[in-house]
C-alpha cells in the first residue's frame, strides 16, 4: 500500500466526474475536481437513468429521490408513421434533470471537502510519472493520476489528437423542458425522418424532450420550431405533443458534432470516463447510467492500485481498458445496430410488426443496452 494516498485530478464535473470524485474521496484519496461550468446549469441529455445504478449511489450516500426524481417503469416506441409498441422496462428507471442532479452532486462534493475548482483545463501533460494540468487562468496542478470526464467533446480532444475528432460528425442534439400531460411512469421514443426523440418526466412535473437529428435533415430548415412543425410532426404522436405542450425554456439547448465513433478509454495515460470514453446512442436511453458505472469502475481500479492489488501505472491502464471494454463494448455495439434499424423507415416498420407479435423481444433488447445492478461500495 502507498504511504500516502495518490493525488487525483478529475477534469469535468458531470455525472462521471462527480461520482468518481465522491467515491474516491470516501476512500480517502486527495481529489481535485475541475469544471468550467457554473452550477446549476442545463445540459443536452435524455435525463433518464436505469435503476441499475441505485444500489451503488445509495452506498455513496446519494439519494436521487430526495431531489424529486420520477420513477419510470414503461417504454413506448413509435415509427415515423406512428405505429407504436409498448413494453415494461426490465429494471425500470427514473427521470431527473441534469440541472438538478449535477448540482446536487456538486454540493455533495463540496460538503465532503473535495477541492472543487471552477476553471477550464487547457492542457494535460504527462512526464516522468506525474501529470501537470494547466487551466485557462494560468494555474498549474500536479497529480499522480488524471481522470478525463469532460463529456462528449472538448478542446482537450484536439490537443490529445484523438482519432475520432479528425472526422466531422453529422449529429445535432436538441433539448428543452415543457409543461405537458404525459404518463408519469413512461419514457417515450418517437422516430421521425432523420432522427428520434425521447420524451419523459423529470422533477417538478416537467417533461424533458431531447432529440437527435442528422444535420443533413435539419440544415434546409435551420430553425428548430419550423423543423419540429414540418418534419417531426409527421409522426402523429409528436404532432399531438407539440400541439399541446408549452415550452419552459426561453430557447432549446443544442449541441452539434456529436460523435459516436469508437474512443480509447486511456489516452496519454489519462483514464477516460463517461462520454469522454465512449458515447452510446441516445435511443438506448442509458448514457447516464453508463457514466455512473464508469465512475465506479475507475474509482475501484485506482483503489486497487492504492491497496497494492495492481502494482504499476501500466497495469492500471491495461486493466481499466480491459474492464471498460468488457462492461460497455457490447452495449455500444448494440446501440449502433439499433440506430441503423430505427433510422431506416422500412426496417422500423418491420421491427414494429415483429415487436407487436413478440412483445417479449423488446425487454430482451433493452437488457442488451443495460447492465446488472451495480454492487454497493464495499471499501
Amino acid at each position: 500500500m502507498a504511504s500516502e494516498k495518490p493525488e487525483v485530478i478529475i477534469v469535468g464535473a458531470g455525472l462521471a466526474g462527480l461520482t468518481a470524485a465522491i467515491h474516491l474521496c470516501k476512500a480517502q484519496f486527495r481529489v481535485t475536481l475541475i469544471e468550467k461550468e457554473t452550477y446549476p446549469t442545463h445540459k443536452v441529455c435524455g435525463e433518464y437513468i436505469s435503476n441499475e445504478v441505485l444500489p451503488y449511489l445509495e452506498s455513496l450516500g446519494i439519494d436521487v429521490f430526495a431531489t424529486g426524481a420520477v420513477q419510470i417503469s414503461k417504454l413506448e416506441i413509435s415509427t415515423q408513421k406512428g405505429a407504436k409498441i409498448a413494453s415494461d422496462l426490465p429494471l425500470g428507471g427514473f427521470g431527473i434533470s441534469r440541472y438538478t442532479l449535477d448540482y446536487y452532486l456538486w454540493k455533495k462534493a463540496i460538503a465532503l471537502g473535495i477541492n472543487t475548482v471552477q476553471d477550464e483545463v487547457t492542457a494535460v501533460r504527462f512526464d516522468d510519472g506525474m501529470f501537470e494540468v494547466q487551466t485557462m487562468t494560468k494555474k498549474q496542478w500536479m497529480a499522480d493520476f488524471v481522470i478525463g470526464a469532460y463529456g462528449k467533446r472538448s478542446a482537450l480532444d484536439y490537443g490529445l489528437k484523438r482519432d475520432f475528432e479528425i472526422k466531422k460528425a453529422p449529429w445535432l442534439g436538441v433539448k428543452a423542458h415543457y409543461e405537458a400531460v404525459i404518463p408519469t411512469n413512461t419514457v417515450q421514443l418517437h422516430n421521425f425522418d432523420g432522427g428520434y426523440c425521447g420524451i419523459s418526466k423529470v422533477e417538478n412535473d416537467r417533461v424533458n424532450v431531447c432529440y437527435l437529428v442528422n444535420y443533413n435533415s435539419f440544415k434546409m430548415y435551420k430553425d428548430i420550431p419550423k423543423f419540429q412543425e414540418i418534419v417531426m410532426s409527421k409522426n402523429p404522436h409528436l404532432q399531438a405533443f407539440f400541439a399541446e405542450a408549452k415550452t419552459v425554456f426561453e430557447k432549446p439547448l443544442t449541441i452539434a458534432q456529436i460523435n459516436f465513433s469508437s474512443k480509447k478509454s486511456v489516452e496519454n495515460h489519462i483514464l477516460m470516463c463517461g462520454d469522454a470514453a465512449g458515447l452510446i446512442h441516445p435511443l438506448c436511453g442509458n448514457g447516464m447510467a453508463m457514466a455512473i458505472a464508469g465512475a465506479k469502475m475507475v474509482a475501484e481500479v485506482l483503489i486497487a492500485y492504492d491497496c497494492g492489488e495492481i502494482k504499476t501505472r501500466s497495469q492500471v491502464e491495461k486493466y481499466y481498458a480491459k474492464c471498460w471494454k468488457q462492461l460497455f463494448g457490447g452495449r455500444l455495439a448494440t446501440g449502433r445496430i439499433l440506430q441503423k434499424i430505427l433510422l431506416n423507415p422500412l426496417m422500423q416498420d418491420s421491427a414494429q410488426k415483429i415487436g407487436s407479435v413478440l412483445p417479449s423481444m423488446i425487454p430482451r433488447i433493452v437488457r442488451k443496452t443495460h447492465g446488472d445492478f451495480l454492487s454497493p461500495v464495499n471499501r
